[in-house]
């Protein structure tokens, strides 16, 4: 394998890479078949658009009807679910809106809107960003920054708007990754969590040669068959933050 072409352009979203995920697991690969995996790591929608341009020969993102849509508009080859993980609704451990008792995200934010408390949204192309306002649709609402003065769309990642959320005594979307290993919690904690409407399903892609002739079609194979692998499976499961599990793989 000559040098330059020993290495997979991989698009990716954020939440994997924050998480120390890749630079836990892709050191593994690289040792295995002398492929080197390099990161973009951008919100999903910035990294399919990415793909689409032919900048790269892989794409893991976590949002199925836009990786569908690659898929059936021939960028990509077929897409593949291999690990999930889940987004809590973070808040103010004195939890103004007294979501606590809930257990469904959707009553949560039905009543963070009636008593018009402060939420950031990450307002980006995110993955996190589109089931944020799936989850508002699924609440009969579409929240709109111009007119709802107690939505905060702050154009941000993950860990800025966790920030800003933290500051703002806000609540906030997050995907339970970062939120573990953020560090500027102050008083704010989980308030809703465990529940089917928050899992977040990540799906591999590999882009497809005859949209883009250059992409890396053998070695990006040989890294999903090597992804989709019981050994590698048991080293997602493996990894922690701060003592918790954070992806956990899919059969």
């Amino acid at each position: 394998v000559s040098k330059s072409k020993s290495f997979l352009i991989l698009q990716s979203t954020t939440s994997t890479r924050d998480s120390g995920l890749y630079d836990y697991i892709l050191p593994k690969f690289k040792n295995e078949h002398n492929i080197e995996v390099r990161v973009i790591a951008v919100g999903t929608g910035q990294a399919i658009k990415n793909s689409m341009r032919c900048d790269g020969d892989l794409l893991i993102v976590h949002h199925k009807e836009s990786e569908e849509k690659f898929v059936e508009e021939g960028f990509g080859l077929y897409r593949k679910e291999f690990m999930y993980n889940d987004f809590v609704l973070v808040g103010p451990s004195y939890d103004p809106a007294k979501i606590g008792s809930s257990k469904s995200i959707v009553d949560s934010l039905n009543l963070i809107r009636q008593n018009r408390l402060k939420f950031v949204s990450r307002g980006d192309e995110s993955g996190t960003y589109k089931k944020e306002i799936k989850l508002w649709n699924l609440s009969g609402f579409n929240p709109n920054p111009r007119i709802d003065s107690w939505y905060y769309s702050v154009g941000q990642g993950m860990g800025g708007s966790l920030n800003i959320a933290v500051n703002k005594n806000a609540y906030i979307l997050s995907d339970r990754s970062t939120w573990v290993s953020f560090n500027n919690k102050k008083d704010h904690k989980i308030l809703v969590e465990n529940e089917p409407n928050l899992y977040n399903i990540y799906g591999v892609i590999p882009i497809n040669p005859n949209k883009c002739p250059d992409t890396k079609k053998d070695a990006a194979n040989k890294f999903i068959t090597w992804l989709s692998s019981s050994k590698t499976k048991d080293l997602i499961s493996s990894f922690k933050v701060k003592g918790q599990q954070l992806f956990y793989t899919i059969n």
